[in-house]
């Protein structure tokens, strides 16, 4: 291989680490500024003894649109069941769980984006019914 050849790949090379590292530090410094952060995860547990729980969904705080159902056709199942949640990405400091039961009803619970959090459904849980 001649120097000239050599010489550009190597400069290539160079140009292309410079490039992906400078993406990385805006991704990095937008994310800060937006106030983004991930939560590592959120294990919901269902510990009701009759409760099913059918859907999951996020949002943020002060909205009342949610995201997608999170189980994908999956159960929380009554009794000890649970399903985590990983890498939730929050645009403020804390996000919102819903959990939907099998009657249509819904539980709620906010979540700090600052830690992994666990947030058990028991029997004293009082589910929104529309009522």
């Amino acid at each position: 291989m001649s120097k000239s050849k050599e010489r550009t790949g190597l400069q290539r090379a160079f140009w292309s680490m410079a490039l992906l590292i400078t993406l990385g530090i805006l991704t990095t410094v937008t994310a800060a500024r937006l106030g983004r952060s991930s939560v590592s995860g959120i294990v919901v547990v269902n510990n009701s003894t009759s409760l099913e729980i059918r859907y999951l969904y996020l949002s943020p705080v002060d909205h009342d649109d949610w995201g997608p159902d999170l189980l994908s056709n999956s159960t929380i199942a009554s009794g000890g069941g649970s399903f985590t949640l990983n890498d939730v990405a929050c645009a403020q400091g804390n996000i919102k769980v819903i959990a939907e039961d099998q009657n249509g009803c819904f539980l709620y619970k906010t979540v700090s984006c600052a830690d992994n959090v666990t947030w058990a459904i028991g029997n004293d849980a009082t589910p929104d019914c529309g009522n």
